[in-house]
């Protein structure tokens, strides 16, 4: 493994512990069931969420996979000009501004302000967008673009961006504030 590597490991390492730490210090630290932060979304919709978020963390798996033991970090070459250091702000973005959807969420849940709500759309948007430009590095990677680790990174990274943009950015606000 090289340093590269390390540092992507770390960057994740760091990055998951804050997304995954802001929920649960959130839901426990406020003493209120989990069910609030779904706003007025219907019962029956959080099943295609729940399938969609597991969906979506097994596609996350495929791409650290194919990042940390497939593709060689100095081999690769992004629309030209891209290093794999491109990974390291696509990651950092992406992690630092999934960090705050909870504390945002829940923070609206309880108190629902313009501000707050324009301050997690952002945030939505935000994590998103970071996670649209790792679809299209995974797709740009001009080198160890084949194979089968390949290929279950770019659907898995795929399948994350369109969660991110369009079931987390796009219905679930329109869904948690109309029911």
């Amino acid at each position: 493994m090289e340093m590269e590597q390390i540092i992507l490991i770390i960057i994740n390492v760091i990055g998951g512990a804050a997304v995954l730490g802001s929920y649960v210090l959130d839901i426990r630290g406020r003493g209120g069931s989990a069910d609030r932060l779904w706003g007025e979304m219907p019962q029956k919709a959080r099943p295609v969420y729940y399938i969609s978020m597991l969906l979506s963390a097994v596609g996350y798996f495929f791409i650290l996979y194919f990042l940390l033991f497939v593709v060689a970090p100095d081999s690769v070459v992004i629309a030209g000009s891209l290093g794999y250091w491109i990974f390291y702000i696509i990651f950092i973005g992406m992690l630092g501004f999934s960090a705050f959807r909870m504390p945002l969420t829940s923070k609206m849940a309880l108190v629902p302000e313009k501000s707050t709500w324009i301050w997690l759309r952002a945030v939505l948007l935000m994590a998103a967008l970071f996670s649209c430009a790792l679809y299209w590095a995974i797709l740009s990677i001009q080198e160890g673009n084949e194979g089968t680790a390949f290929i279950l990174a770019a659907v898995g990274s795929g399948y994350f961006a369109f969660h991110t943009m369009v079931l987390d950015c796009i219905f679930w606000p329109i869904l948690w504030r109309r029911g």
